[in-house]
């Protein structure tokens, strides 16, 4: 997924004027993901593999919130699209937990998931935004607008996670 200018950490990338020619409610989603990448990267560099799967203190690792982000990311999209998950979206979800990937491998699933998702926001985002989507088996109600910003929202909230997970696998290296 790539900005125009260069990512610089003192500017958000709301405040970049990137994705002009989106509509407003895409531009902001993508602004959220482009926000919570370069956040991922920051905060993961320096962790090793190993720490990337550990549970410090009982926290979820990192691993898992960056194998959810990047899948759910696409789970949240499909529903916006009016569609219902595929088999390898359901086999997906069911492997979150598990898994032995480098992180590396997990930011790259990240960044494949960010840039796939670009052109889905940006189609969806001229869309009628109070256009009903149902969510899950049980069609659980929401709107186009709905799961997009619920995309944005999601992402973000673990992103958070993951940069508190960072920072106390670095702390406990102290």
């Amino acid at each position: 997924m790539s900005t125009s200018p260069v990512p610089n950490p003192d500017v958000e990338p709301w405040l970049r004027g990137t994705h002009a020619e989106v509509p407003a409610v895409g531009r902001a989603v993508l602004h959220a993901l482009h926000l919570a990448l370069e956040d991922l990267t920051r905060w993961t560099a320096g962790l090793t593999d190993a720490e990337a799967h550990f549970h410090p203190l009982g926290l979820t690792s990192v691993a898992y919130h960056l194998r959810h982000i990047a899948r759910s990311t696409d789970r949240l999209l499909t529903y916006a699209e009016g569609l219902q998950l595929s088999a390898e979206q359901l086999a997906d979800l069911k492997a979150e937990r598990g898994g032995e990937e480098t992180l590396a491998e997990l930011l790259a699933e990240v960044e494949v998931s960010f840039s796939n998702a670009n052109e889905r926001i940006r189609v969806l985002a001229t869309a009628d935004f109070d256009t009903f989507r149902g969510v899950g088996r049980k069609l659980l109600p929401t709107t186009i607008g709905g799961a997009l910003i619920h995309v944005a929202d999601h992402t973000q909230r673990h992103a958070g996670q993951v940069i508190t997970t960072a920072k106390v696998l670095k702390a406990l290296r102290a």
